[in-house]
């Protein structure tokens, strides 16, 4: 089975899945809080419209999870505070 590292920690995923599904897919739906208010903030759109599900993706900021597909050996890691 495919994995990505995501904070740290193995994920399974399967081919064509992205990172958002993959995570919802093991259990987790919220991966971020917002600055202010610390809200809980996962997928919310699907489509890459609201920017609720970002995350870091191998270094690169700001990636919006619901758009990025898996692949092998990605490194993801979650986000506190990006925005409100």
């Amino acid at each position: 089975m495919n994995e990505i590292i995501m904070d740290g920690r193995p994920l399974p995923f399967v081919d064509g899945q992205t990172v958002a599904a993959a995570l919802v897919a093991a259990g987790r739906v919220a991966w971020r809080t917002t600055r202010v208010r610390q809200r809980p903030r996962g997928v919310f759109c699907g489509i890459g419209v609201c920017f609720d599900c970002l995350v870091t993706i191998d270094g690169a900021g700001g990636q919006r999870a619901c758009l990025v597909l898996a692949r092998a050996g990605m490194t993801v890691t979650t986000g506190e505070g990006d925005d409100e």
